[in-house]
């Protein structure tokens, strides 16, 4: 193995970890299915850089430092987590359930209200601190909600609440 890729593995850990976009006081809470999700990714990323640091070819070194921050963030993240089990059958939306909200206009979006690392928009997935799970928590089928979007205020119908 070359020294310059000694050295350039050496600094992977001086990789600058975001801070937690969460509120002060407010646990890092995570779905127990997500949370497996994330380790997952952790143990398949670490085990590509293992993999990698025995290669000196200029790819390796390269993908190596590509997975380096994403490794460095969820291993602090995973320290930080508190898994938050949802409830099966939820009468009202809570953290973990799946809620479908219907606008004035009949469309629907459907959105399971998860932890900050774990959520994904484009997979349903929303932190529950995001605007739309925020006025949701707590709804029952048949309320209505205000959740203040670019747009203005937006009216939605809680048409459907799915625990885990």
């Amino acid at each position: 193995m070359s020294r310059a890729f000694v050295k350039e593995m050496e600094h992977e850990a001086a990789v600058p970890v975001p801070a937690l976009s969460l509120p002060p006081g407010v646990p890092n809470r995570i779905t127990p299915a997500g949370a497996a999700r994330l380790r997952a990714e952790l143990d398949a990323l670490q085990a590509e850089r293992s993999r990698l640091r025995t290669d000196d070819r200029a790819e390796a070194r390269s993908r190596a430092s590509a997975i380096a921050p994403r490794i460095a963030l969820l291993e602090a993240r995973a320290g930080t987590w508190v898994e938050t089990p949802c409830a099966p059958h939820p009468d009202r939306v809570v953290f973990g359930s799946t809620v479908t909200l219907a606008d004035l206009d009949g469309k629907t979006r459907r959105w399971q209200i998860v932890g900050v690392d774990e959520a994904e928009p484009t997979a349903g997935r929303l932190s529950f601190l995001a605007p739309i799970a925020q006025a949701a928590l707590g709804a029952e089928v048949g309320d209505v909600v205000r959740v203040r979007a670019p747009r203005g205020e937006e009216e939605l119908e809680v048409l459907e609440i799915v625990g885990c």
